[in-house]
């Protein structure tokens, strides 16, 4: 069992090494949706239940290439209800709701058009997963959004797209499966293919599609490694994409902010039960991109960031 345990320990940090390249650059138009099967912590029975879910996530000041500063605090809860015909198919409907707080600060250009400061999100989405056998399961999840910075017009920061796809399960240690998105955000919209897997690589060592330990939300790729059934540890990453209306007050009046980055991510996870996770989560953001647009898309201004450090908890409960 413990020569079991350190084989699994040496797998997880030779696949962080291999992987993270990987990680670092993953396609922008596969991490625009969030997870495509994340309806909370794992169902185990049939029947109603609902569930709960969150964090807060502190990325720490960030130097820009004009000279600007900045910080960011997120914020994020989702809950939802669920009924499962079985431990295969079960239907959701889920709102959550994101706060993004920007501090912008130095004498750089960027900082001297105060763009924005607090973002607020939200979603609604009915996730659908339909095991049709123990091998074959269908995924659908339509989704309506808004995000928009304080004050400005709830009718013009609405969108939404849709996620379907499949997975068959090739043994007890691998399910994969492909999937196709769409999304329409603020005044840009695309459509793209997404990998969904489930790799058990050793009884310790997993790596899946989504499931990330950010407070923030999207799908991506996490490699996980639990040695017992109360900790585990993992290390995840993808691309995050956030895009926003502004205000009629600031500089480009109902404008558009588009906030990029890559975060690196690495936490580790107390499991009180199968329906009770919490986590601690640090890493570093690689590198991203701060976009000015006005109201029709067109760019005003854009600034590149050196990595930055983040830190932060998440949460998940189903009862």
């Amino acid at each position: 069992m413990a020569k079991r345990r350190w084989k699994s320990a040496f797998l997880f940090l030779a696949c962080i090494v291999v992987l993270t390249p990987g990680v670092m650059r993953p396609s922008k138009a596969y991490c625009e949706v969030e997870d495509p099967i994340d309806e909370g912590p794992p169902i185990m029975k049939s029947g109603w239940s609902t569930y709960i879910q969150g964090g807060a996530l502190h990325q720490f000041d960030a130097d820009m290439d004009d000279g600007s500063r900045f910080s960011v605090n997120r914020y994020f809860v989702q809950g939802g209800v669920t009924y499962a015909v079985d431990p295969l198919k079960s239907v959701s409907l889920s709102l959550g709701y994101g706060l993004d707080s920007y501090d912008f600060s130095g004498s750089g250009g960027f900082t001297l058009l105060d763009p924005w400061e607090n973002v607020h999100s939200m979603r609604l989405s009915a996730p659908v997963r339909w095991g049709i056998d123990r091998q074959w399961t269908l995924f659908f999840v339509p989704t309506v959004r808004t995000a928009s910075e304080s004050g400005a017009s709830l009718s013009d920061s609405v969108f939404g797209g849709g996620f379907a796809g499949f997975t068959y399960r090739i043994n007890d240690r691998l399910t994969i499966g492909p999937g196709i998105g769409a999304l329409r955000q603020i005044e840009d919209s695309s459509v793209f293919p997404v990998l969904l897997i489930d790799w058990k690589i050793t009884d310790e060592l997993t790596l899946q599609t989504g499931r990330g330990l950010a407070a923030t939300q999207g799908p991506g790729l996490m490699l996980t490694w639990s040695p017992n059934r109360t900790w585990s540890f993992g290390i995840s990453g993808r691309y995050e994409k956030l895009r926003f209306r502004l205000d009629d007050d600031g500089v480009a009046p109902g404008g558009i902010g588009d906030d990029r980055a890559f975060p690196l991510l690495g936490g580790i996870t107390y499991n009180f039960s199968m329906d009770a996770q919490v986590s601690l989560v640090g890493g570093v953001d690689l590198g991203g991109e701060l976009r000015l647009e006005d109201e029709n898309g067109n760019l005003i201004t854009e600034e590149s960031h050196d990595p930055v450090p983040v830190l932060g908890v998440s949460f998940r409960f189903r009862f």
